[in-house]
């Protein structure tokens, strides 16, 4: 059996880490970062500089005989007025790639927000330990995914056998950009958010930029993508650009263009993959911007709702069957591919124009449960 006098305590370096693009020393630890410190210089959004700093994607890997694990953690947690309290954020274990346990931190920081004016009240917190204890006797590839949720300061790591690196094993490289859909919302823990089962089922290494609410053709996160090394690399654009009501289809075409562009000057050959919107029946053909309603919050469920006018599309406005169609003749004259064929007696296809009845307004995208 062993003691917490034999503990050892193995400094959190960067090779020790996957899944960041930037670390920052702070006064309670190790901050990983999923925005290079260049684009964060050029953004001043605290929403942005929030989920950059949620670790989704970010794990732990290491080999070691360790049988018991102890990280003390500082997180930051979100918390809403009105609102149950959102589940605590989980660490996800896995030994040899497979699920070996979870755990949460005590303690931390919260960041209080007013839904209604956007006010964010801080309260201050302690560190906490999550520990993983009987764990097997033997050299074993060790993997904690840190909360996809969360922001985590890593504070420090202790086992009772000794810590090393884990060689590189010539996994591919997978990089994906997307919404909060790729970030992980209101996934079940960390190594569940759908890029880290598709990595999982790939065998691929992950690198996730899923930013919740900020797809949304930023230039620093396309030199993030240009400047990763990558074997493959897919973005989804599409449901923040309306639900934010961001841009016009005149500005769409050319700001798509330019960010795979920059992408492609970091990564000329290595495959892309352009990945349109799923279906969200509010912003189908109806544009944004989305609107919250507050009327089950306090049930734990937060709707939303199109404020758009469908009629504004002839003037530009997005939707997401606009996106859609943009998107297919983007990728095709990008490719030199063939338009697709039309089904005989189809009217002309026409870009950014309705193709069905417009939803009716007001119709409700999700329910998120807290």
């Amino acid at each position: 059996m062993s003691h917490e006098s034999d503990r050892i305590t193995t400094p959190i370096t960067p090779d020790l880490l996957r899944g960041a693009l930037d670390l920052e020393r702070t006064e309670h630890g190790l901050l990983p970062h999923r925005l290079p410190a260049r684009a964060r210089a050029q953004f001043t959004e605290g929403d942005l500089a929030t989920v950059e700093t949620q670790p989704s994607g970010v794990r732990l890997v290491f080999r070691t005989r360790a049988t018991v694990i102890e990280l003390d953690a500082l997180r930051t947690k979100m918390a809403y007025d009105g609102a149950p309290p959102r589940p605590d954020g989980l660490y996800d274990l896995l030994i040899d790639g497979l699920p070996a346990g979870q755990a949460g931190v005590g303690g931390g920081n919260v960041l209080q927000v007013d839904m209604a004016t956007g006010a964010v009240r801080p309260r201050s917190g302690p560190p906490g330990t999550v520990r993983f204890a009987g764990l097997p006797d033997r050299a074993k590839d060790v993997e904690i995914w840190l909360p996809h949720n969360e922001i985590t300061q890593l504070v420090a790591l202790r086992t009772d056998a000794p810590v090393e690196p884990l060689p590189d094993t010539g996994r591919r490289r997978w990089v994906h950009h997307g919404s909060s859909i790729s970030h992980g919302s209101d996934a079940a823990s960390p190594s569940t958010t759908w890029p880290a089962l598709a990595a999982t089922l790939g065998g691929v290494e992950l690198t996730n930029l899923g930013l919740s609410g900020n797809a949304l053709l930023d230039p620093f996160t396309a030199r993030a993508l240009r400047d990763t090394p990558a074997d493959l690399i897919s973005v989804k654009i599409g449901i923040n650009l309306v639900n934010r009501d961001l841009m016009r289809l005149r500005a769409f075409g050319p700001a798509v263009h330019g960010f795979l562009d920059t992408v492609r000057e970091g990564h000329p050959t290595v495959p892309l993959l352009v990945v349109s919107p799923i279906l969200c029946p509010m912003h189908e053909e109806t544009p944004g911007p989305s609107a919250p309603d507050f009327s089950e919050l306090a049930e734990g469920r937060l709707r939303f709702r199109a404020a758009g006018d469908p009629a504004e599309r002839a003037f530009g406005k997005l939707t997401l069957g606009v996106i859609r169609e943009e998107l297919a003749e983007i990728v095709r004259r990008r490719g030199g591919g063939r338009p697709p064929r039309r089904r005989p007696g189809a009217p002309p296809r026409r870009v950014g124009r309705p193709c069905r009845p417009p939803a009716p307004r007001g119709r409700s995208c999700r329910r998120r449960s807290w």
